[in-house]
């Protein structure tokens, strides 16, 4: 369905508008989140379709409808259609162009697409956007700054997101369990990647984003070492697991007891089951012990423990809880009393040079190693960049400036909830809007488990279908007109569909999100025409349109 939709008839800047549907137009073919155009007399105005309703120009009919829907006769339908009775659109204006047929002049700022704080006039025509509409307000895919993401619902136009502006603020990618958020999630790094938007350092917790996965229908897929080759580095703490798998990583990682904080301690409250007190303990520890307090507790007595909490006015039980639950974390088999030097150096040097890390967990996937590594391993990288960004703003040598790194991460709650976004590196980088060049990319099934303040910074929001109202809410925290887009969310389907707004897009926009097939590969430059080609013929075989 392209072309004229109807006339707009009324509404206002702050309500939205309506618009009266052409009899001619089908009403069961406007879908919300439409994507539509309005054209005014000095501005184009692009819209969404929030709502659809049915009215009519005399309330008789309604009060003495036909009989037998099924009987009602055609030639009787299309008298009442368009005059007696008729379908309204309810349309929220995001943006406004300057309307380039109209004979005026223009500033600059009317030629780039800015938010609606205007409404065109009565009877304004009200259409489908067009291919050109589209690349005006998104972009076009050019590989550097646009990258596409999906295709609106109801249109097989390509819908980009600005990198540029992706990497210049924490992401994130929400979505209920199934519903592809792993698969979006490396959608949008192989763009970053290809762009080289930023260099990436990925956990990967359940090890499907460095070299392969499988879909929902168990077909396997490319990881990003396979599309990259070696502009990605594999990382492992299993090497075993990774092995198995038929996976060479660059290295396996080990973190030495003397690396671990009482920061990460305390986002390991949940996980060990620790009092609040006991944090208090190991504060104690580090700064009478030194770097090597988990060891040096560890290997305590209980003699030795009593006299070491009467010498420094400690409390007993809660130190001898805090080395019972320490012990957990030395069984961890990546963890090592010590080691002659930081395995993370490697990596670290390698994120300095643009390389992309993946960091497999293999069997490690509980969530007392996922995140003990990452926020050891994050907690070591932002102070770097930190470092590296104050030498450059002593410098102003662009020689100096920091690659901007993105990090990956799942079950964000978990590092971002009320309590541990005010005291983790991941609060304090989700806070600081790429202030010393790092940003997230927090890909997770609970939003409403993250600290409201944080959300509020999180720049642009990747929504697949969510159920749960608290999540619902969470989503739209800081943004404007959240109201209408609840609507919009509500109407996703539970795979593949997918609600992108902020940052890195002009507008709110609902998408059918881009397939990860071999067409996809070949869009990234991963295989050579000819086994595309093949690739792809052998797809359509099993799968067909689907």
């Amino acid at each position: 369905m392209t072309g004229r939709l109807g006339l707009l008839v009324a509404g206002s800047v702050a309500e939205g508008l309506s618009a009266r549907l052409d009899p001619a137009v089908p009403i069961e073919d406007v879908r919300l989140g439409k994507f539509v155009k309005i054209v005014g007399q000095k501005y184009e105005y692009f819209c969404l379709v929030t709502d659809v309703q049915l009215d009519s120009a005399n309330n008789d009919v309604l009060r003495d409808p036909p009989g037998d829907p099924n009987k009602i006769d055609a030639f009787l339908r299309q008298v009442l259609s368009g005059t007696t009775t008729y379908a309204l659109v309810k349309l929220k204006p995001e943006l406004m162009l300057a309307n380039l047929a109209a004979d005026m002049q223009f500033e600059d700022a009317d030629m780039v697409p800015r938010p609606a704080r205007t409404i065109p006039p009565h009877f304004s025509n009200v259409s489908d956007a067009t291919l050109a509409d589209f690349e005006r307000v998104f972009g076009r895919d050019d590989g550097k700054n646009h990258f596409q993401i999906g295709q609106p619902i109801d249109m097989d136009v390509p819908v980009c997101v600005d990198l540029r502006r992706f990497v210049e603020r924490s992401n994130g990618i929400f979505g209920k369990s199934g519903t592809g958020k792993s698969f979006l999630t490396r959608l949008i790094l192989c763009g970053v990647i290809k762009a080289s938007a930023a260099v990436n350092l990925i956990f990967d917790m359940h090890s499907e984003y460095g070299w392969s996965a499988k879909n929902e229908e168990g077909t396997e897929v490319k990881g990003l070492s396979q599309l990259f080759g070696g502009r990605v580095a594999v990382y492992t703490l299993d090497m075993e697991s990774s092995r198995g798998r038929g996976v060479k990583p660059a290295g396996e990682i080990k973190i030495a007891l003397r690396e671990i904080s009482v920061a990460d301690i305390a986002l390991l409250q949940d996980e060990l089951r620790l009092h609040r007190t006991a944090v208090e303990s190991a504060a104690l520890c580090e700064d009478k012990l030194g770097d090597d307090w988990v060891a040096r507790l560890l290997d305590m007595n209980g003699e030795e423990l009593t006299d070491f909490a009467n010498l420094e006015g400690g409390n007993h039980a809660s130190l001898s809880a805090l080395r019972s639950k320490l012990r957990l974390i030395d069984r961890l088999p990546f963890v090592e009393r010590s080691l002659e030097r930081s395995t993370l150096d490697q990596v670290i040097a390698q994120l300095e040079r643009g390389q992309h890390v993946v960091l497999e967990f293999g069997r490690q996937r509980n969530l007392l190693a996922y995140i003990l590594a990452t926020n050891v391993i994050t907690r070591r990288l932002h102070e770097l960049w930190v470092k590296k960004t104050e030498r450059y703003w002593n410098t102003k040598d662009e020689a100096d400036r920091p690659r901007p790194l993105m990090i990956t991460i799942e079950e964000a709650h978990k590092f971002l909830n009320s309590e541990a976004a005010r005291q983790t590196t991941f609060g304090t980088i989700a806070r600081e809007l790429r202030k010393f060049y790092v940003t997230l990319l927090v890909v997770d099934q609970r939003p409403s488990g993250i600290d409201a303040e944080v959300l509020s910074q999180i720049g642009t929001r990747i929504t697949c279908q969510l159920n749960d109202e608290r999540d619902i809410d969470a989503i739209f925290t800081g943004v404007s007109g959240g109201s209408h887009l609840r609507t919009v969310l509500a109407t996703l389907d539970s795979r593949e569909q997918a609600l992108v707004l902020g940052h890195a897009v002009p507008m709110p926009m609902m998408v059918r999100t881009r397939k990860y097939d071999p067409l996809f590969y070949a869009a990234i430059g991963g295989d050579s025409a000819e086994v595309v080609l093949a690739r792809s013929r052998r797809y359509e075989e099993i799968f067909g349109d689907e």
